[in-house]
């Protein structure tokens, strides 16, 4: 049991970083924003980067964003469903969607997105205002695959180990 919350406890550190990650995304994609306002109503001449910049940070926040999300049990959409069943139906559906989720994570985000950075730079595709590689945009798919695999593996073993309303608490979470 001890290494079974040695391993949440790095889970939950693991959280931690991303949350810090889209904290400073998403205030550079502030301030991207606002300069690009600026520019283009206060010097009559937008800087040309910053709205693309503005995409790829959104691509960054939003996928990174999602797996914290998913994490902290904040999908709204699901929990609204598995709240309206009982108590049998429900932890089965909340165990049916972190299979899913798994799965998902594993082929979809990690895999295919593996195989978006991969193709991409193969080609040297470049972003056309501030020509940084594709692949550094693109991976955001399978760092976020990654964040949601091991956040469901986590929520799959707190299912498993009996104790997954102590073990998920995020309301009191500690990192030492």
């Amino acid at each position: 049991m001890k290494m079974l919350h040695a391993f949440h406890k790095s889970v939950r550190g693991v959280l931690k970083g991303t949350e810090v990650l889209v904290c400073l995304t998403l205030a550079f994609l502030v301030l991207d924003v606002l300069w690009g306002v600026f520019t283009r109503f206060v010097l009559d001449e937008q800087s040309r980067w910053t709205e693309e910049v503005a995409i790829y940070l959104l691509i960054w926040v939003s996928l990174i964003g999602a797996a914290a999300t998913y994490y902290e049990n904040g999908h709204l959409g699901v929990d609204y469903l598995v709240q309206k069943w009982d108590a049998r139906t429900r932890r089965v559906g909340e165990f049916i969607v972190h299979v899913i989720v798994l799965l998902f994570s594993i082929y979809g985000l990690l895999y295919g997105g593996w195989q978006l950075v991969s193709e991409s730079m193969r080609t040297g595709q470049v972003s056309a205002a501030i020509e940084v590689p594709m692949a550094l945009v693109y991976s955001a798919v399978p760092v976020s695959g990654a964040f949601f695999t091991l956040f469901a593996v986590d929520r799959l073993v707190g299912f498993f180990s009996g104790d997954e309303e102590d073990f998920h608490d995020t309301s009191a979470m500690e990192v030492d």
